[in-house]
């Protein structure tokens, strides 16, 4: 019985396959992106598409490359050449290289590549280029799509901050004019002001409700180190003072000067701005304390902003963290703001609550894991 040239390059290929990985992997190196990854993580599932295109040439598959893509292999291989950045068109290349090294394989051992073997070899290679494209853009497309609606939510929420001080400013500078006879062209002016600031806040709240997600599945990206607490709450009073002397509100940092965190410095200052931005609003003459404390045992830190406002009702305590979530004695609301608290300090492996009583003030405390927790909790998440 005669043997078939699809029979034929099936074994040239079982019998070579780790020659022709090498040499696969020899000229793969010479991509960009390719040239540092280790052997494992260079073959990934190449050595299983050798092995379909074994059992494809053995059983003389005749499926067309529609039918083959409707099978929908595993897509994983897009994703982990997109998480080791390479671009598409060097993951279109390492097929392309992996067909031109079989032919070379075929012609060197006297063995032409026409007809049947030739069609099953590329109705593989072009089903895997074809489902890894495919995944790779698929998932690039949804990474762009959620940094685009993370940027635009923490950059419109961190505008709130400077437009609240001009709106302040705008309205103290009002009070200078209080009689209709003593409305002159400035005090005019300064109305108008007012009105397109109260536009643009509407705009920045229409922004975050329209691109925020908050419960993404991917979560936050944390940069952790370490820090002296002290000198970030001391920098963001002196921010926020401002917005909060305007209205008789004393910020009192309370924080030990010797205190170090181990935490993400940039979240954590939005944490900090969140809480006692929320403090000032509820509290136009009194004062808010920042302070923070190691826990004796686990050495975790635990911070708080307190304030003797106006409190929160007993009935929205439960809700306060929500998305969103609105206070009907206060335009604007409470809620993006406790919510991204709460995600932030969440992702750092903490958690947040609140204490309140109408008419005497409010407490919000948070907790920082230490070190050795945050490593282990970050590997467990790995």
């Amino acid at each position: 019985m005669s043997i078939s040239n699809p029979d034929k390059l099936a074994a040239l290929i079982k019998t070579d396959r780790d020659a022709l990985l090498i040499n696969w992997r020899d000229q793969v190196r010479q991509l960009p992106s390719a040239r540092n990854l280790n052997t494992p993580t260079l073959n990934d599932h190449i050595p299983r598409l050798l092995d379909e295109l074994i059992s494809a040439l053995q059983s003389k598959s005749d499926q067309s490359i529609p039918e083959a893509l409707a099978e929908g292999s595993p897509p994983a291989h897009g994703l982990q050449r997109l998480e080791e950045a390479f671009d598409l068109e060097e993951v279109v290349a390492e097929y392309n290289i992996l067909r031109g090294v079989i032919h070379d394989l075929a012609d060197n051992n006297g063995l032409s590549l026409q007809g049947q073997p030739f069609h099953i070899m590329n109705r593989l290679l072009d089903q895997g280029i074809g489902l890894a494209v495919q995944t790779y853009a698929t998932q690039r497309a949804l990474d762009v799509q959620r940094r685009r609606e993370e940027y635009l939510a923490f950059v419109a929420h961190d505008l709130r901050t400077p437009l609240n001080a001009v709106a302040l400013a705008a309205r103290v500078l009002e009070l200078t004019y209080p009689e209709p006879s003593a409305r002159t062209e400035a005090a005019q002016m300064l109305e108008t002001l007012g009105r397109n600031v109260q536009h643009l806040q509407k705009l920045v709240d229409k922004i975050i409700e329209e691109n925020i997600n908050l419960r993404t599945e991917t979560g936050v990206k944390l940069e952790r180190r370490e820090f002296d607490l002290w000198p970030l709450v001391e920098a963001l009073i002196h921010d926020l003072r401002p917005v909060a002397g305007t209205g008789s509100t004393r910020l009192i940092n309370n924080v030990p000067h010797n205190l170090v965190v181990y935490a993400d410095a940039s979240l954590l200052r939005r944490v900090f701005q969140n809480l006692i931005g929320n403090a000032i609003k509820y509290t136009p003459r009194g004062e808010v304390r920042i302070g923070a404390r190691k826990l004796d045992k686990q050495e975790d830190v635990e911070c708080w902003v307190s304030d003797n406002g106006a409190g929160i009702p007993e009935n929205q305590l439960e809700k306060v963290f929500d998305e969103l979530e609105t206070d009907s004695e206060k335009e604007g609301g409470l809620g993006l703001g406790l919510a991204i608290v709460k995600t932030f300090i969440e992702a750092h492996g903490g958690s947040v609550t609140v204490e309140s009583k109408v008419a005497r003030g409010s407490i919000f405390c948070f907790t920082l894991p230490n070190r050795s927790a945050s490593s282990s909790l970050t590997n467990g998440q790995n």
